[in-house]
């Protein structure tokens, strides 16, 4: 049986027993993907418009500085939770869950995520209002995939940056637009096999 139709048996199953539970508590069920990126100073030329007869110039460097963008999405309404930390191991992750807790104290967070060993890391702490599920190894299959295309598309495109703390700005004014505009994260994360599950 293909990885999508595997998970969409699994994912209808997990979140109905979930739902249950959570009515049985008097809590609202919240279904979130989770997913990390790396952004850095090494930059990807991509194509460009330009008047014709012309060719772009594009600045280009290989700068091996980097920083990670931790995000949490709920495709059903376009809420995205998201955290920029200098490294991904399982006290960072443990603080973006407390993050993505905190932002949602009334509600069950039922996170779907990919098998990173920080994920699965025994010092990794869950808070009480959240439960952990993964997902196989499917990249296409993680909605916040779609939002890194999203930044790497709209605000990283032939872009040189001076310095590591610009790509940290440019990132975090990023984040910030996409968690302000629901409608965009609904459209771009809010795959029909999710939205049907609930």
């Amino acid at each position: 049986m293909p990885p999508r139709r595997r998970l969409l048996k699994k994912l209808a199953k997990i979140v109905e027993q979930e739902t249950v539970r959570q009515g049985h508590l008097g809590r609202q069920l919240r279904l979130m993907f989770q997913d990390e990126a790396r952004f850095g100073r090494i930059n990807d030329p991509r194509r460009c418009w330009a008047p014709k007869g012309c060719r772009p110039a594009v600045g280009m460097q290989i700068v091996r500085e980097y920083t990670y963008a931790f995000a949490a999405v709920s495709p059903h309404d376009g809420t995205l939770d998201s955290l920029v930390l200098p490294i991904v191991t399982a006290e960072a992750m443990s603080i973006f869950l407390e993050e993505v807790a905190r932002r949602h104290p009334e509600e069950f967070i039922l996170m779907f995520l990919d098998g990173a060993g920080w994920h699965r890391a025994t010092d990794l702490a869950v808070p009480g209002n959240m439960r952990l599920e993964a997902l196989p190894y499917s990249p296409q299959l993680n909605p916040v995939e779609h939002i890194w295309d999203e930044i790497r598309e709209k605000w990283f495109a032939n872009e040189v940056f001076n310095s590591l703390d610009a790509v940290e700005d440019r990132l975090v004014k990023a984040l910030v637009a996409l968690e302000n505009d629901q409608a965009l994260v609904a459209s771009t994360t809010g795959f029909d096999w999710i939205i049907n599950c609930l």
